[in-house]
């Protein structure tokens, strides 16, 4: 793996963790924040691949 990936994955963990924590807890705010932080990750792992994961699901998006 690259350190990229590397960091991606460590930041999906600790989102992960926030958002359990928050549902454990009941603090809605740490909770929505995990769940914030796995969305930027997912994002910036699709720009990373270019954008191109969502037109091979679904070929009739190719322009």
């Amino acid at each position: 793996m690259d350190s990229n990936r590397i960091k991606g994955e460590a930041r999906k963990v600790k989102g992960s963790i926030k958002e359990a924590a928050g549902k454990i807890t009941g603090d809605r705010s740490l909770e929505a924040e995990g769940i914030a932080e796995k969305a930027a990750e997912l994002r910036a792992v699709r720009r990373r691949q270019g954008g191109r994961q969502g037109a091979r699901r679904h070929p009739q998006m190719i322009g």
